[in-house]
């Protein structure tokens, strides 16, 4: 293992990374429930999820697909678009469903916080289930600098983000030791909020406004149970070309 250290910033949200200095690697987390589905979906077999800011790129590219071998995923304030296959649920995206398929993507916040960091030359999604694969990506690659973004609710903060960002801090720290060290305030804030939450991971996530936000919509039992398993995947989420996730 590399000596030099591993330098961890996290981001509440896309626009507080500065345009300056971009790192090596970057890590993508909207674990309710972008980054959740995302690994879910190359786990039961999906060929690739193809992420998309803007929805008219998304139909362009996925008319460009063979019909039978594409999915539609669309979801805006929780609610899946019209028009589409699915929405944004990681319990959907079973095996059944999605195996050998490509999975168009578009989310409200997911999707753009990937569109911000596509041209980091490391770029990963990470959520509760994969984090311990994740993080020994990040361990086993060694990248000096490593940003975690947050993808927020439309532009702000989201605890949830903040709690899973603290969850792959500490697996970093972990694994890595004192090859691993945060740089920034909110990546020691993050993992100060995983250590209070991390005995019971869905009840962090009900209690966050997105999360009380998917209670007032219906019955999103499963998605929460589904969030908030932790280290249950081995999948690792990695961009081969812009906005394509696949697992490798």
């Amino acid at each position: 293992m590399s000596s030099v250290a591993m330098q961890i910033s996290y981001f509440h949200v896309p626009a507080e990374m500065p345009s300056t200095a971009q790192p090596e690697a970057a890590v993508v987390i909207d674990v309710l429930r972008a980054t959740t589905t995302i690994a879910w979906a190359l786990h039961n077999g999906a060929e690739a999820v193809q992420a998309f800011a803007d929805l008219d790129d998304l139909k362009a590219a996925a008319e460009a697909w063979p019909a039978e071998q594409r999915l539609l995923l669309g979801e805006r304030g929780g609610q899946k678009l019209a028009g589409f296959d699915l929405g944004n649920s990681p319990v959907a995206v079973t095996r059944a469903v999605v195996q050998g398929k490509r999975l168009f993507m578009s989310t409200t916040n997911g999707t753009r916080a990937l569109d911000r960091v596509r041209a980091v030359p490391l770029l990963l999604t990470a959520a509760l289930p994969n984090r311990g694969a994740v993080a020994q990506r990040l361990i086993d690659r060694q990248p000096a600098t490593l940003a975690i973004v947050g993808s927020g609710w439309e532009g702000s903060y989201s605890l949830e983000d903040s709690l899973a960002a603290g969850a792959l801090v500490e697996r970093l720290q972990q694994m890595g030791s004192a090859t691993v060290v945060t740089v920034n305030d909110e990546a020691t804030a993050a993992l100060a909020l995983w250590r209070q939450h991390s005995s019971d991971p869905e009840a962090g996530l009900r209690c966050a406004t997105h999360g009380q936000r998917l209670i007032g919509l219906g019955d999103h039992d499963d998605d929460f149970r589904c969030c908030a398993g932790l280290d249950q995947l081995d999948v690792v989420p990695t961009q081969q070309d812009p906005g394509v996730l696949q697992s490798v």
